[in-house]
């Protein structure tokens, strides 16, 4: 007698059923059978994930980290609905993969109705699911909460965010300086004629040509201190991606003031530059703003009035902060162009110490940046300047997101302490595409310096550089019109200080006055004294006692400019070290227009 038995029911886990719902959503009803209750619950989280793929996949690494920044608190919120998405899919496996086998084990309910006994180890195993699976989201949760928290710290445009660590480093609350910020003055005096300081408003980027202030910051709680030694205007063009950076020494002093209650009262800066964050925060009767943002705003305004330009946003990098950012990357590495030696580099403690940094390729921890950015004996403003510039660009080359997401919460704590702004946050996307498009090999570098643009002095204030406005106001204006210059160049022939006259000899009314200004703003001490020469076919260089030894790059850019060998000749008498003898085939050459 034989007897025929079906197809044995297949025993399916419910662990197991779990376990892939764990995975993705789905999974563990399809592995236990049923397959429209997995397409239900995979539709969802595939729909999102497509939708977030199809944008991602379009943006750089910049810009997908400002995307991030900017919905943040949506994704948090995301964060937990997903959570609470995948443990229903998880217990549902659970539940079905129990019952499935329940009922094949009924013969489909015709010996009875399906009984579902979960054992102990297999509600363990569901347990250790969901905890598995809640505490990957707790880790998002975790570090979205680190990244709102710095974003609220960083990005503060109302300039109202209390974060304990920028107060103590970063944002300032000190308000003293150790410049002479010129005679005391009543608060509340407002100039007759002048309204109260407004509020301060910023002035958004609407996509045309970026302006931010690049501010580096001396704080020393301890001694009451906030000077803002490194200024330096990065301007931006979004067609053309080139970068022009604009420093502004931090011993400038006579800076006209921007119309208002603070132009009628004072005219210009009363004293130092880097003194009128502290001005401008002890006088609310004068200056706009809360009393975070109005040192701020004072400096926006005022660089932007210098420059004749809107400066949009402003970030300011304490250097303690700088220091801790730059370690927390691994350090930056920079091509030294000349040799740093400062025998009076201010260290802690009121300490004096000796520095040497060697020309060519250098790898530098955080205290060593600065010292290389800062050091000031030994050197001009041009040359510190300049270095800052190099360290900026140098920490921007070499920013690459990947290698910092290991590095993460060293780097998030540094950046909380070290970094403050006004930018918005959902600005961040598109100045981070912006950014991330920039050429940095083709920037344009100017230092706002004697002798090109300014002369020094001694004052009350102390040794200052009192500056040329007009030149630098046609240098900014220049530099946006794409005019070429090479201000290293133009810095050298300002030191060489060579006498030029220019002579009109094409008859051409005016001719030698346009090129004596045009000769005067490329740095050469140029002059077109009321001489009438004898007429000549082709411009005429003459170069007298020696002088193309003391001035070989303004000769070497005559000889370039005009395509004509110079002559060399000696003559005592000589009034002039170069005289230039215009003709008719002469090029018409005029400086930018005035402001």
């Amino acid at each position: 007698m034989s007897s025929q038995q079906g197809p044995q029911a297949r025993h399916r886990s419910a662990f197991a059923a779990a376990f892939l719902s764990l995975i993705f959503p789905g999974l563990g009803h399809a592995y236990a059978g049923a397959y429209t209750r997995a397409l239900g619950f995979a539709a969802a989280p595939i729909l999102l994930i497509s939708l977030v793929a199809g944008v991602a996949i379009h943006m750089t690494s910049l810009e997908l980290l400002g995307e991030i920044a900017r919905f943040l608190v949506l994704i948090q919120v995301v964060n937990v609905v997903a959570l609470v998405y995948r443990v229903v899919a998880a217990v549902d496996a659970y539940r079905v993969a129990g019952y499935i086998n329940a009922y094949e084990v009924s013969a489909g309910g015709r010996l009875g109705r399906p009984r579902i006994s979960p054992s102990t180890l297999s509600l363990a195993g569901l347990l250790a699911v969901i905890i598995v699976m809640a505490s990957n989201h707790a880790v998002v949760a975790y570090y979205g909460s680190i990244g709102q928290d710095i974003i609220g710290c960083i990005f503060d445009p109302s300039g109202t965010a209390q974060c304990d660590e920028a107060d103590a480093s970063g944002s300032p609350s000190a308000s003293g300086s150790d410049e002479t910020p010129g005679p005391s003055i009543p608060i509340g005096t407002v100039p007759p004629g002048a309204s109260a300081a407004p509020t301060g408003t910023i002035k958004p980027w609407t996509g045309g040509r970026l302006n931010v202030l690049l501010i580096g910051a001396d704080q020393r709680p301890r001694e009451g201190t906030f000077n803002t030694d490194t200024l330096i205007v990065a301007s931006i063009d979004p067609k053309t991606k080139q970068v022009a950076l604009f420093s502004l020494p931090r011993d400038t002093v006579n800076v006209p003031l921007p119309p208002g209650p603070a132009q009628a009262y004072y005219g210009t800066v009363p004293c130092k530059i880097n003194s009128l964050w502290t001005t401008a925060r002890s006088r609310p009767d004068l200056f706009p703003g809360n009393d975070q943002q109005r040192g701020f705003q004072a400096l926006k305004d005022t660089l932007g009035y210098l420059y004749g330009i809107d400066i949009s946003y402003y970030v300011e990098v304490n250097f303690d902060g700088f220091k801790k950012v730059v370690d927390s990357v691994g350090g930056v590495t920079i091509n030294v162009q000349f040799p740093v030696l400062d025998d009076t580099f201010p260290a802690d403690n009121n300490r004096l110490m000796r520095v040497y940094i060697p020309a060519g390729i250098q790898h530098m921890t955080g205290a060593e940046a600065l010292v290389y950015a800062r050091s000031r004996h030994g050197s001009i403003d041009f040359d510190r300047s300049q270095r800052q510039q190099r360290v900026l660009v140098s920490l921007k080359d070499q920013t690459d997101v990947n290698a910092l997401l290991p590095k993460l919460p060293d780097l998030v704590k540094a950046l909380k302490s070290a970094i403050h702004t006004d930018m918005p946050v959902d600005q961040l996307p598109s100045l981070l595409h912006l950014a991330d498009g920039v050429d940095t090999t083709n920037i344009k570098s100017y230092v706002f310096s004697p002798p090109l643009y300014g002369r020094e002095i001694v004052n009350r204030c102390g040794d200052s550089i009192d500056p040329y406005i007009n030149k630098i106001r046609q240098a900014v204006r220049a530099a946006f019109s794409g005019t070429p210059t090479n201000d290293d160049q133009r810095v050298k022939m300002a030191e060489e200080e060579a006498s030029v006259w220019v002579l009109n000899g094409s008859g051409q009314i005016g001719q030698a006055a346009d090129i004596a200004a045009f000769l005067e703003y490329q740095g050469i001490n140029a002059s077109a004294p009321n001489q009438h020469p004898p007429a000549t076919s082709r411009t005429k260089i003459v170069v007298y006692n020696g002088a193309e030894q003391d001035a070989p790059t303004t000769v070497a850019y005559l000889q370039g400019l005009f395509g004509v060998k110079p002559t060399l000749v000696n003559d005592p008498a000589a009034r002039a070290d170069i005289v230039i003898t215009t003709a008719r085939t002469t090029p018409d050459l005029t400086p930018p227009p005035a402001p």
